[in-house]
């Protein structure tokens, strides 16, 4: 039998992640394919071949995307030649909206089955690009259950396949392990805070989660703040060592700190929907610059920028952004929640109810049987 070809472009760590997994399930269902493209470590760690260095695309504003001009066309160069000289069975575009919606139209141009899996948000901002993936792809696998409705109004095939977070996160530690290891008192109440991956970040959120550990009694509650491998180590600790508040950094294990802290405060982004679908009840804050905002507001249209209520389609969690993220508003709206047994109740119900629609499906096995069916295996 030949042997099928599938092209990928996974362009960040976290489309790597989710792309990985169903390569996993590929090499389980199917022979006589090869898969190759852009992706990572992890992607190559089950027989992908990488065909540019993946750090080079990890590129992120708006100056450092036009340092990067000259490579990116060089990428697009180089995939036009296979697309034209040994054009693959299948295309799969991973997120990555940037560079993937430019290889969706070329591939169509040279005939080229494409999957998108892991849409941009186009419902968020930038809703036009609905019509260039009607255009442009031959079926989209989407990862939030709402997403449905819009493709089923331009007529456009897509699968629900559920979120990669069912089969990502995975908790190695119990409370009481977690405990020892960041020496912590199960008499008292966990609070934790995760201030974000990126230094930006980090200077927005965490000077406001330190003034709010400041109001708590220390006797009641164990401080937690998240320290992602990302940010910078020394700006971390400049901002940590303003306060004398006995808190306890967690670092690599985050889903832990999300699964056993009794409350979480949560910055704007990935984690909120890891937090929501581990169940433990939350705050969503978010704050940039003053300019950033201003720039966004123009450009957003929807009403709720927290991943789990727009997902279920309420509020189901609390939102503070930008003027209302400071000290006071944050310790204010964690004890309002953690001092009514009801309200904590409700908003636990409501994440349950979100964990099992998001896990309602396995994206591995559902997206293997997708991309089966588009190369006929």
């Amino acid at each position: 039998m030949k042997n099928k070809r599938i092209f990928w472009i996974a362009g960040e760590n976290s489309g790597d992640l989710h792309a990985s997994i169903i390569l996993a399930e590929i090499n389980k269902q199917y022979r006589n394919i090869e898969n190759f493209g852009i992706g990572g470590k992890m992607m190559m760690s089950h027989g992908f071949r990488a065909i540019f260095p993946f750090e080079r695309f990890s590129v992120m504003g708006f100056v450092e995307v036009i340092k990067h001009l000259a490579f990116f066309a060089d990428v697009e160069k180089h995939i036009k030649d296979i697309f034209q000289n040994n054009p693959p069975d299948l295309v799969i575009l991973v997120d990555y909206p940037g560079l993937n919606m430019r290889i969706a139209k070329l591939a169509k141009s040279y005939n080229i089955p494409v999957l998108y899996f892991i849409v941009p948000q186009f419902w968020a901002w930038k809703y036009k690009r609905i019509f260039k993936l009607q255009k442009f792809t031959d079926h989209i696998a989407y990862i939030l259950p709402f997403e449905g409705k819009h493709f089923d109004k331009h007529n456009i095939d897509a699968s629900f396949v559920g979120h990669p977070i069912s089969e990502e996160i995975s908790i190695k530690l119990s409370k009481e392990e977690f405990a020892q290891k960041n020496d912590l008192d199960l008499n008292k109440k966990w609070i934790g805070f995760l201030p974000g991956s990126r230094n930006a970040e980090l200077k927005n959120m965490l000077p406001q989660f330190i003034d709010s550990i400041e109001m708590f009694d220390p006797d009641k509650y164990e401080f937690l703040i998240s320290q992602a491998s990302s940010v910078s180590n020394r700006l971390f600790q400049r901002i940590i060592n303003k306060t004398d508040k006995n808190i306890k950094i967690v670092r690599n294990m985050n889903y832990e700190m999300m699964k056993h802290c009794d409350f979480l405060t949560v910055t704007s982004g990935t984690a909120t929907i890891e937090t929501a679908f581990l169940g433990t009840p939350f705050i969503i804050v978010y704050k940039t610059s003053n300019i950033s905002y201003q720039i966004g507001k123009r450009f957003i249209k929807i009403d709720k920028i927290g991943l789990p209520n727009i997902v279920i389609e309420k509020n189901i969690v609390p939102e503070l952004i930008q003027s209302e993220v400071n000290g006071k508003t944050i310790h204010a709206a964690i004890s309002d929640i953690l001092s009514d047994e009801d309200k904590y109740k409700k908003i636990s119900n409501e994440l349950k109810a979100l964990h099992d629609v998001l896990g309602s499906k396995t994206p591995s096995t559902e997206v293997a049987g997708i991309i089966g069916k588009m190369i006929n295996e």
